[in-house]
């Protein structure tokens, strides 16, 4: 129990950072031309994961592993949502280098939400090892890949 709790503090101390990370980025994008779409594909992105970071924490909570695998389901749907908006992202590049440096801010905001969800699938398999005493076996179902673009 103890090394659990050390590995979920350092997961929610690392997803501070992130939010930290989007802050300083929004406030840049509050100065620039919005790029369409984007505000409400990131806001349900977000939205998915501030509710699979909640199950995730109840599910320690109540030593729950059925919630904690139902978290680890729904990152496959994150992992859909950043795969569009990369895409989405890309496309509005293309068509108007203008928009570069937003588009830019907006995918290493969407990477960070995406690295969120992560790190909520990380507490889930947690709480799993927790209730169970044993690691899920398969492996987290993932989205498909797009090229790593690491950043922050």
């Amino acid at each position: 129990m103890v090394l659990s709790v050390i590995k979920i503090s350092h997961i929610l101390e690392r997803v501070g950072d992130y939010a930290k990370n989007i802050a300083k980025r929004s406030h840049v994008l509050s100065e620039m031309p919005p790029i369409d779409g984007a505000g409400m594909a990131l806001k349900r992105m977000s939205a998915t994961v501030e509710a699979m970071m909640k199950d995730a924490l109840d599910s320690y909570i109540q030593r729950d592993a059925a919630l904690a695998g139902d978290v680890r389901q729904r990152d496959l749907e994150v992992d859909q949502m950043y795969n569009a908006l990369f895409r989405e992202f890309l496309t509005h590049m293309m068509e108007d280098p203008r928009n570069i440096t937003a588009c830019m801010h907006l995918h290493f905001i969407a990477k960070n939400i995406e690295r969120m969800g992560d790190h909520a699938t990380g507490i889930a398999e947690q709480v799993i090892y927790l209730a169970t005493g044993e690691l899920p076996e398969e492996p987290r179902p993932k989205g498909e890949s797009v090229p790593r673009m690491e950043g922050g």
